[in-house]
């Protein structure tokens, strides 16, 4: 027996669990369309290549040229980095960004200013006249 039994299996410990998720459809489906717009990323350079050599080497298709690769190899380098977050994240927690907080109410101190104090107060009063009008 291992001494690390205990531990959950990682992904070098579970290959076939680990390729049944990534090889589901949905991935599947953005596996293909990862490896399609990286090739059209290096189809667009190779296009503003040729621009450049037919316009005596434009800058500006130059620097077209060589910007299409780097914005696939970045689309890429996201995605990889995505699949691993995604290889290590337990299948059986709750699905990811549940728990995230997307707005939280600021909380502005209003101790050393009456007149801002008074002001919000007004401003909390008409607030809570609209949503008793919205229920009623």
């Amino acid at each position: 027996m291992s001494a690390n039994a205990d531990q959950a299996p990682g992904p070098a410990e579970a290959p076939a669990a680990l390729w049944s998720r990534l090889l589901r459809p949905g991935y599947l489906l953005m596996h293909l369309v990862v490896v399609l717009l990286f090739l059209i990323t290096l189809r667009l350079g190779w296009w503003q290549w040729e621009r450049a050599r037919l316009n005596d080497w434009s800058p500006l298709n130059l620097s077209y040229a060589l910007q299409w690769p780097v914005f696939g190899l970045m689309g890429v380098w996201y995605y990889v980095r995505m699949m691993q977050v995604e290889v290590t994240r337990d299948p059986d927690a709750d699905e990811p960004g549940t728990a995230v907080l997307l707005y939280q109410r600021p909380r502005i101190d209003t101790s050393g200013d009456p007149e801002l104090a008074a002001y919000n107060a007004h401003l909390a009063e008409l607030n809570e006249r609209v949503l008793r009008q919205r229920d009623s």
